[in-house]
């Protein structure tokens, strides 16, 4: 079996929605707002342009460059093995379709970094003075796959 199988398409299909739509709302938001700026879109919800070069909650964000050749390097791994782990798995259509998310999140990121050197981000939830760290299409299909995974591991009937 390899990656183009039947059963693989559909996985790989719901990965390029995500990539896409991943890549062309951070060029919108790119083209209608400068960096830092923001534009309310409720009390509690903000658009904003942010770059940011480290991972997660701009974790390693100021490591000096360095950290943009380890993210990419581990998303490339992290794919190969998603793609691998699709393939085991095509016959799991909860997982596969968590695993789908990951892998088009996980790609949408790393066109930004190998692209620009950092990644695009633009949603920005806050309360008063707290706020979460903005993110960004494919950081959200992470975390929507991850929690899938986790309710599906969960729910799976033991052996």
């Amino acid at each position: 079996m390899n990656v183009f199988d039947k059963s693989m398409r559909s996985w790989l299909l719901i990965s390029a929605v995500v990539i896409t739509l991943d890549i062309v709302t951070k060029q919108w938001i790119q083209s209608v707002l400068t960096y830092g700026e923001d534009i309310t879109v409720t009390p509690f919800f903000d658009l904003v342009l942010f770059y940011n070069k480290g991972a997660a909650f701009s974790f390693l964000a100021d490591a000096g460059g360095w950290q943009t050749f380890m993210f990419s390097a581990f998303a490339l791994l992290a794919s190969i093995l998603l793609l691998y782990l699709l393939r085991k798995h095509a016959k799991e259509p909860l997982f596969c379709f968590a695993l789908s998310l990951i892998l088009g999140g996980a790609l949408g990121n790393l066109w930004d970094r190998l692209r620009l050197g950092h990644v695009v981000d633009f949603f920005y939830f806050h309360y008063q003075q707290h706020g979460f760290p903005a993110f960004n299409v494919a950081d959200s299909a992470i975390s929507v796959g991850v929690m899938i995974l986790l309710w599906d591991s969960l729910n799976k009937p033991e052996n």
